[in-house]
């Protein structure tokens, strides 16, 4: 079961997963209302959801324009290895720069996206001659910087 389509949910906890992606600081009593549910129900499946691993966790939503970081690039990460401890090795370290914001694993010409947020280029280059450039294995990158976002999940 890898979707929430797949998945033995019903319509309900559909539902309740909807909302609670829209507003996690919604009221119980709200959701309830939301769902047509009693609020102890309602407690009782968003308990069951979290512990089946549907809900992951509540965070909020930061503006990083507002925080002076709207610089945005793409890079593409070749690795010069590829065997597991290779990748384990440049995992663990890319998930220790805070400029970084996402890091996939790609079935490509490449091995890696990663989605950098910086507050300009200038300090996009410091990042990746210092930091991306120095992570373990990699062989050769290439950015494409953002001009505007278009979708964005947070929105």
């Amino acid at each position: 079961m890898n979707s929430l389509h797949d998945s033995p949910l019903d319509h309900t906890d559909r539902r309740i997963i909807d909302e609670l992606a829209r507003n996690g600081r919604i009221s119980v009593a709200e959701l309830s209302r939301r769902v047509h549910l009693s609020k102890t129900p309602c407690q009782a499946r968003i308990k069951r959801l979290e512990q089946d691993g549907y809900i992951l966790g509540y965070r909020a939503v930061i503006d990083p324009t507002r925080l002076g970081l709207p610089h945005v690039a793409f890079v593409e990460v070749r690795l010069s290895d590829t065997r597991k401890a290779a990748l384990e090795a440049f995992n663990m370290a890319v998930r220790a720069l805070p400029e970084v914001e996402q890091a996939h694993m790609i079935a490509s010409s490449f091995d890696y996206l990663l989605k950098v947020r910086t507050k300009d280029i200038a300090a996009y280059r410091e990042v990746l001659g210092e930091k991306i450039s120095s992570l373990p294995h990699v062989a050769h990158t290439s950015t494409h910087v953002s001009m505007e976002a278009v979708k964005d999940d947070v929105e």
